[in-house]
């Protein structure tokens, strides 16, 4: 037997077995997907010869030498200048918002006027 939901007691009650049509699973055209934009290859696999490209040149190797170079540089500071500036911005914000935190605690212990 099927059942189905009624919308006025919220209560599951009998229903015949052509009425049995779940949300979601409607008879309907399927939709046409749209190609995939960003794993798509630049080639097609039989123009290629085998070896596809993605989108871009494949720098795994020389970001791994660069990484790995044993300088005596925090990893998170290794590719320079602007590595170097975001780690200072990131550490700044993270100092004011401490500080703006411990003033706003502050200010909220204090005791209103009466």
């Amino acid at each position: 037997m099927y059942y189905k939901l009624n919308g006025v007691t919220q209560r599951l009650t009998g229903a015949p077995a052509n009425a049995y049509n779940p949300q979601g699973l409607r008879p309907s055209v399927p939709p046409v997907s749209p190609p995939a934009i960003f794993a798509s290859p630049t080639k097609l696999a039989s123009e290629a010869g085998g070896q596809v490209e993605y989108m871009g040149p494949n720098r795994v190797q020389e970001m791994q030498k660069l990484f790995q170079k044993a300088d005596g540089v925090p990893v998170h500071l290794k590719r320079g200048l602007i590595d170097k500036l975001l780690y200072r911005t990131t550490m700044g914000l993270t100092v004011g918002g401490a500080v703006y935190c411990l003033v706003a605690l502050y200010l909220a212990a204090q005791p209103g006027n009466k």
